[in-house]
């Protein structure tokens, strides 16, 4: 069945990646998380929502650094409210991505959800877009400024980059580290859509 397994979605910004998983879950029926996981976050620690806001998907020269070295360790002193905001985020995430995946099949957006379910059976799909289309819709959608688009495009792609690669140890957007990879530009969302059904179908 193409909708008993778990979708993940890495995507470059202005490529309508969350629009994709959107109306995918919808084609599936089932979930899709992206900002929600935030809200989610937000609600299980008692933190303001938009603390976490300003943080997602954003890395940090962090104590989870310091502690991979094992210059740091969890003994009996540690407490979880000492790391950044930027760590705390990324284990509450962790966290809530592992359990929404147990409950089953679902579609996430960004956050890492491949590295973080990768001993689970899912389908990791990168949505990428010429760099004009993304301009065009950071503008039309996103309410960028048009002399500002490109920045924001490299500078939020950068971001996303630097996060995804800091916590899972893996290359954002390298090919070969998906089962598919979409490029928006030539498709409405629901020709992507159908061609990601294609997929799905094809490996069942």
């Amino acid at each position: 069945m193409a909708n008993s397994r778990i979708i993940t979605i890495a995507r470059q910004f202005g490529s309508g990646g969350r629009e994709i998983g959107e109306e995918l879950a919808k084609a599936l029926g089932v979930k899709c998380y992206d900002k929600e996981l935030i809200s989610l976050a937000a609600k299980e620690s008692g933190t303001d929502p938009e603390v976490f806001n300003n943080v997602d998907e954003k890395a940090t020269n962090s104590l989870l650094y310091s502690l991979s070295l094992g210059l740091y360790s969890f003994g009996s002193n540690f407490s979880a409210d000492r790391l950044p905001v930027n760590d705390k985020l990324y284990l509450l995430q962790h966290k809530i991505i592992k359990q929404i995946a147990s409950e089953g099949p679902c579609v996430i957006v960004g956050r890492c959800a491949d590295y973080v379910l990768r001993d689970k059976n899912i389908v990791k799909l990168f949505i990428c877009a010429d760099m004009d289309y993304r301009i065009e819709r950071a503008v039309r959608v996103k309410g960028v400024k048009k002399d500002k688009a490109a920045q924001v495009i490299n500078k939020t792609d950068k971001s996303r980059a630097n996060y995804y690669n800091f916590y899972s140890g893996m290359k954002w957007g390298k090919p070969e580290n998906y089962d598919l990879c979409v490029n928006r530009s030539r498709l409405t969302a629901e020709q992507a859509v159908d061609a990601i059904m294609g997929y799905l179908r094809a490996t069942e």
